[in-house]
């Protein structure tokens, strides 16, 4: 949708749109025209959620986390005002609770009853998140669901999976990879991913930055 806002220009018979862009273009063109929306005022919102409320907050935390001590034993015992104090509050993050990854543990965030989820350091929750397989195979299966994100952990790793609610929302603080000593905060936000930050994804490796 973002990237169509850009090509104001392009006609209706070219092809390379999916069924789906072409519909959102269809609708956007048509409220366009009716004066009911401002695609610059669109273009703002994509913008604020890709940038700004999104996974580079959360990737912020967790590299602070991994770089300051003091700051993940603020996190974890009031993730809530941790978050905050970088600045990142507001719809869907009121009540927060990090989960860390341990050598032994594997934390996993699912939200069984619908899609509650972390806006404010996440972004927008992704399809799969609010598919009904996921909500109920990942309390069920969850060794099994993370395979299928292409995430195989030993057998001895207790996976520990964690119910969002309206009332509380969880981020994953993944491990910090190996090799990682000396980088900077903004380099360690590079490794972390918005699944590495729910749980179907472990953080990525220095070689993956380059």
């Amino acid at each position: 949708m973002h990237d169509d806002h850009d090509h104001h220009h392009d006609h209706a018979h070219d092809n390379h749109y999916s069924d789906m862009q072409a519909r959102v273009k269809a609708l956007e063109t048509l409220l366009t025209e009716k004066g009911l929306i401002d695609p610059h005022a669109i273009d703002a919102i994509v913008e604020t959620y890709e940038t700004k409320v999104g996974p580079r907050n959360g990737a912020h935390v967790v590299a602070k986390a991994w770089s300051d001590p003091g700051f993940a034993d603020w996190l974890r015992r009031d993730a809530t005002a941790a978050i905050a104090s970088l600045g990142y509050t507001g719809r869907q993050g009121e009540h927060m609770r990090a989960v860390f990854n341990t050598a032994e543990t594997h934390n996993l965030v699912v939200c069984t009853l619908c899609s509650c989820y972390p806006w404010s350091v996440l972004g927008l929750p992704p399809v799969w998140y609010k598919a009904p397989a996921y909500r109920s195979r990942a309390v069920i299966d969850p060794r099994g669901v993370l395979a299928e994100f292409g995430l195989t952990l030993p057998e001895g790793k207790k996976i520990r999976v964690w119910d969002s609610t309206a009332e509380l929302r969880y981020l994953v603080i993944p491990e910090r990879p190996e090799g990682t000593e000396g980088m900077d905060e903004a380099t360690l936000a590079g490794l972390v991913s918005r699944d590495a930050m729910i749980g179907t994804a472990v953080a990525g490796s220095p070689e993956a930055l380059s």
